[in-house]
């Protein structure tokens, strides 16, 4: 689903490097261009990737800039045609070739090795070029103001086409994905950031590491969330930039569903998986008595009228079936289609960013009280009402 769908799974990513001082717009317009797709269609070649235009997936010239800027957003979409051909299909046709090439040389009772490769790379491209190629699509939006880059996929060979041509395109910046480590570093300042630093169990910085090692930032969130949903409060503050007013209220729980995981096991890492509206945990208490972990759970936001709806994943934070508040835009006889369209837009982003902006407010609250000191004594307290409940 595209960045514009009211439910959308999306992976946010930091963009470090120096941007152009001057005329950010038409440097990016150029690139875009540069790296734009170029169709496959006519050829043979396996894959083609490159940059489309956000309103017509057609389109890879960027001749204007409104085609692709939206205020302090660049807004694009990666695009990568795919032709595959089925293996059994494959290994037909190349048996029929072999049949055919000691048909033809009788003095053979095999095809050689040397001949054999030639005869697969030939059937190879002339299947390729009877083979329509498969498009994907996937929407970018780039805050040029956070530097920030919001990708509506979180396949992690989409991810990976995304960095690696990110970096082509727009030599001298890169994107770093936006992990539970990195999320607590924007939001939280002194003293509690040296306290995260003092708790990081990394022992690098790269992002693999980061995320690996310290799991317990998405769990222990989880835990917290899943104890102040039964036996606490669940109103929060705004206390994070962004569309709400600082000082807001806000409601957030879990519910629906959630993915346990952990044990020692020979076997491997048990998982158990909870379904269905949650009344008092019973099964999800059970499972974390046992020494399983919190890994993915449904979280809800409300906030007045509005409710947010996402799958997180507490080793990631990536969004999953992230779901806003519909857009609502009056459209009315006589109105520009383009303005149409980029009134959804900005209205579309307003509800995402809100969705975000309360994410990071809940997300700070817990970091308050998992990097106060006191810690300790507030997860034996969690321990003990689960072994109560």
């Amino acid at each position: 689903m595209g960045i514009l769908s009211n439910t959308v799974s999306i992976r946010q990513f930091r963009v470090v490097g120096d941007k152009p001082a001057a005329n950010l717009p038409a440097w990016a317009g150029t690139r875009l261009a540069d790296f734009g797709f170029r169709s496959i269609e006519e050829g043979a070649e396996e894959q083609a990737i490159g940059w489309v235009e956000f309103d017509d997936p057609r389109e890879s010239g960027f001749a204007a800039i409104h085609t692709f800027q939206r205020d302090h957003y660049f807004v694009f979409a990666l695009r990568r045609d795919q032709r595959r051909l089925p293996a059994t299909l494959f290994k037909q046709h190349f048996q029929q070739e072999e049949a055919d090439f000691l048909a033809a040389h009788p003095g053979f009772r095999r095809v050689p090795k040397q001949k054999r490769e030639e005869l697969r790379e030939k059937l190879r491209l002339r299947l390729l070029a009877k083979t329509l190629p498969t498009p994907c699509l996937w929407d970018v939006v780039w805050d040029t103001d956070q530097d920030l880059v919001t990708f509506a996929s979180l396949s992690a060979s989409a991810g990976d086409l995304l960095v690696e041509q990110f970096r082509k395109t727009f030599g001298g910046l890169r994107l770093t994905p936006v992990h539970p480590y990195g999320r607590a570093m924007d939001i939280l300042e002194e003293p509690l950031r040296a306290r995260l630093v003092a708790a990081n169990q990394a022992p690098t910085g790269e992002a693999v590491a980061l995320i690996e090692a310290n799991r317990w930032l998405g769990c222990d969130f989880l835990l917290w969330l899943m104890h102040r949903t039964m036996a606490a409060d669940s109103r929060y503050p705004v206390c994070r930039p962004g569309p709400a007013v600082a000082g807001e209220g806000f409601v957030s729980y879990l519910n629906d569903k959630l993915l346990l995981a952990g044990g020692d096991n020979p076997g491997g890492i048990q998982k158990v998986a909870v379904s269905g509206p949650q009344d008092h945990f019973s099964e999800v208490r059970a499972a974390l008595l046992s020494g399983k972990e919190i890994r993915e759970a449904v979280l809800y936001m409300e906030k007045e009228e509005d409710l947010w709806k996402l799958h997180l994943k507490g080793d990631s934070f990536h969004f999953a079936s992230f779901k806003a508040p519909p857009v609502r835009i009056e459209k009315e006889d006589g109105n520009d289609p383009a303005l149409e369209k980029e009134a959804v837009f900005f209205e579309r982003m307003h509800l995402l960013e809100s969705g975000l902006q309360l994410f990071d407010s809940l997300f700070a609250a817990f970091l308050r009280e998992r990097l106060d000191g006191e810690w300790p004594h507030k997860n034996a307290a969690i321990l003990a009402w689960l072994a109560e409940s």
